[in-house]
């Protein structure tokens, strides 16, 4: 019996299988199939999503809403920095082209 090569799943693929085999319209073993997976993977992945799905409603809603100012700081001065030395040089630009 030849032997398949280990394969790495992608987090959004094992989301998607996991999410398939708690929908129940389909047998575990007919996701296992169609995936081209063993079943016992398939429901490993259905229990972690299960057990992890109260993490994602932990964060207060305010905080998921409101992106953390210091993060973009750094950007933000960039930009602004960029922002003037533009509107210095047109200035410069325009004192020089009179009609």
């Amino acid at each position: 019996m030849k032997r398949r090569k280990r394969r790495n799943h992608s987090p959004r693929f094992k989301a998607k299988v996991a999410v398939e085999a708690i929908k129940g319209n389909r047998t575990i073993s007919q996701i296992a199939d169609e995936f081209e997976l063993h079943s016992n993977q398939v429901t490993g992945w259905k229990t972690q999503l299960r057990e992890g799905i109260e993490s994602i409603f932990e964060t207060a809603p305010e905080k998921a809403l409101k992106p953390d100012p210091s993060e973009d700081i750094a950007a933000l001065q960039a930009k602004v920095g960029e922002l003037t030395m533009e509107l210095d040089w047109l200035k410069k630009k325009s004192e020089n082209w009179q009609l």
